[in-house]
């Protein structure tokens, strides 16, 4: 009996490999540098003083303690209203001794009207009248004025820091591929 020559085949598939290496990316964000600066307000104060004014020269005169120019003039104004009534009554006098003629007797009169004087009249003389002090009161003015003024705000923003590493992929033969080729019972 004689055999077939016969063909085997020996094969073995190839098989890749793949190994990788993941990307690696890192973002860091600094932070914006800001700088704020507050001038402060201004404030502007204008004020006028209050004023008080207090008379007391009615006061002073109704307790007859007058300044000595008020006293001069009250003494002349006296002495020129009591020259005057003088003059006046002896210009009356003068007028019913020039009538004489027609009758009467004016001296006595005359003498006995100048011998008596009016009856003084007293009175507390300390005392002032009523209201005779005066006041003026004129008050203060305040004007307040106030001036805002605006921050003054400087920010610089910063860029971010980006890192990155790029990733791999490395493919190679894990196992190589081969075939094998016998050829058996060929001998005849």
């Amino acid at each position: 009996m004689r055999l077939m020559p016969q063909i085997q085949m020996e094969s073995v598939t190839g098989q890749i490999g793949i190994r990788t290496l993941p990307a690696k990316q890192s973002i860091e964000q600094p932070k914006a540098v800001v700088e704020i600066q507050q001038p402060p307000a201004e404030m502007q104060i204008e004020r006028t003083s209050s004023k008080l004014t207090i008379d007391q020269t009615k006061a002073w005169e109704d307790m007859n303690l007058k300044s000595i120019p008020r006293l001069v003039a009250d003494f002349a104004q006296e002495g020129r209203s009591k020259a005057m009534e003088g003059a006046a009554r002896r210009a009356e006098e003068g007028d019913e001794l020039m009538r004489i003629e027609y009758g009467g007797n004016p001296l006595p009169g005359i003498a006995k009207r100048n011998s008596e004087r009016p009856e003084a009249s007293f009175n507390i003389g300390f005392i002032p009248s009523p209201f005779s002090v005066k006041l003026d009161y004129e008050p203060s003015d305040l004007d307040i004025r106030w001036t805002r003024n605006e921050p003054i705000i400087h920010a610089e923003p910063q860029k971010p820091v980006i890192g990155y590493e790029p990733g791999n992929v490395d493919i190679y033969m894990e196992r190589e591929p081969s075939l094998k080729i016998d050829f058996i019972n060929l001998e005849a």
